[in-house]
């Protein structure tokens, strides 16, 4: 492994789990790619790889939160939970909403998909988690 890609993984290992998913959504963004479609593609065509089994553990452990719709009268309140959760700017976040359903964390753990439903709810969003 070169020490450019050594330095970057050391980096990434010192990252939050929020940090973590912001990176995922920035590179799938910026490259134009789908990070979870490859590692549930490439665990269903090969179980017999080596490691597999852990890949299947490690999927069910990360979930999806989604923002199915947000009331008119809640917006503002939304908005600000969406900012709280995401690096997102104010532009960026009134445009997420008006494009619902969307995911707004993807590939995090139970217990954060968990509070930031629990969060957005108690702002007047439906949040579903997958």
């Amino acid at each position: 492994m070169s020490t450019t890609v050594e330095q970057i993984i050391e980096q990434l290992k010192t990252l939050t789990l929020l940090e973590s998913a912001e990176l995922v959504s920035q590179i799938e963004e910026t490259f134009g790619v789908d990070a979870s479609a490859p590692v549930g593609g490439g665990v269903m065509m090969d179980p017999g790889a080596t490691g597999a089994g852990a890949e299947v553990a490690e999927e069910k452990t990360t979930f999806d939160v989604l923002v199915e719709d947000v009331a008119s009268d809640k917006r503002v309140a939304v908005l600000k939970v969406i900012r709280k959760l995401t690096s997102l700017g104010l532009a960026e976040a009134k445009e997420f909403t008006t494009s619902l359903p969307k995911a707004l964390k993807e590939g995090v753990s139970k217990e954060e998909a968990e509070e930031a439903k629990t969060e957005l709810e108690a702002a007047g969003a439906k949040v579903t988690i997958s």
